[in-house]
């Protein structure tokens, strides 16, 4: 059993919806990135998503490329991010980590060679969104067999035709973009994101968690009532970036926790 195996089913023992926080890898420094990653599962934080930092991040909104690009100046690198799950596995063992990027950098290193530190680092699962199910062959199924979980995004567009495809090879959960569009780019809406977990949840046994316009506890709560869980990026890393310390950072998080283990 994977660690996103098992933290769903303890979740589900404990009576409790998932909570899943993005950060980039790198933000606000790399110190201080990882001061902020280490403080996560005392906030309430499930799964942790670390984003890979990347030049040309075009499925996220201004507050991720932002972040990115902060990254990037920081001096981060892809070995680097990975040095924070090292860094991190030597005190929590426990919690997931879900590598969150595009493909480029990964295919740069080289696939094989990735995958090798990547378990070694005590990652966990991979969402590389810029790659679909139609590539399967370049990462997920090396993925899977390496022991990683291959998360995949479905969106308010991915209509029953294709959602078979896109389930296909998906493992850890499925991770449901709640609107088009880009990330931070508008609130969510519990009532549009119902019926679509339900379709989802209709074709597959995987946790299905939400994110994309979730910025308050009251929202994080809400998402959590109609799905398995929810996330929240964008709301996070713009505190980070307008530099709200680590503590408050972490303060912030855990309102957004709270309110999904109350959903």
């Amino acid at each position: 059993m994977s660690r996103i195996d098992a933290k769903f089913a303890q979740l589900k023992s404990d009576g409790k919806k998932a909570f899943v926080a993005y950060i980039m890898a790198g933000d606000p420094s790399e110190a201080g990135g990882l001061d902020i990653m280490k403080g996560l599962p005392d906030a309430g934080v499930d799964i942790i998503e670390l984003g890979m930092p990347f030049t040309d991040p075009m499925a996220d909104g201004s507050t991720i490329q932002l972040a990115g690009q902060r990254a990037l100046e920081n001096g981060m690198t892809l070995a680097k991010t990975l040095d924070y799950a090292r860094a991190f596995r030597k005190s929590d063992d426990t919690t997931p980590i879900v590598l969150m990027g595009y493909y480029n950098p990964i295919y740069s290193q080289g696939v094989d060679a990735f995958l090798k530190d990547a378990v070694a680092a005590g990652i966990d699962g991979l969402i590389v969104v810029d790659l679909p199910p139609e590539e399967d062959d370049e990462l997920c199924l090396p993925a899977q067999e390496a022991g990683l979980n291959f998360i995949r995004l479905a969106t308010p567009t991915t209509d029953d035709k294709r959602l078979p495809t896109v389930l296909q090879n998906t493992s850890g959960f499925v991770y449901y973009v709640s609107m088009t569009g880009i990330t931070g780019a508008a609130d969510v809406q519990s009532d549009d994101v119902a019926p679509e977990v339900a379709r989802i949840k209709s074709q597959t046994d995987l946790p299905v968690i939400v994110g994309f316009g979730i910025k308050t506890a009251k929202a994080a709560e809400a998402v959590a009532k109609v799905a398995d869980g929810a996330v929240v990026g964008s709301a996070i890393v713009e505190r980070i970036g307008r530099g709200d310390s680590t503590a408050d950072v972490l303060e912030f998080v855990k309102t957004l926790a709270d309110g999904a283990h109350r959903g």
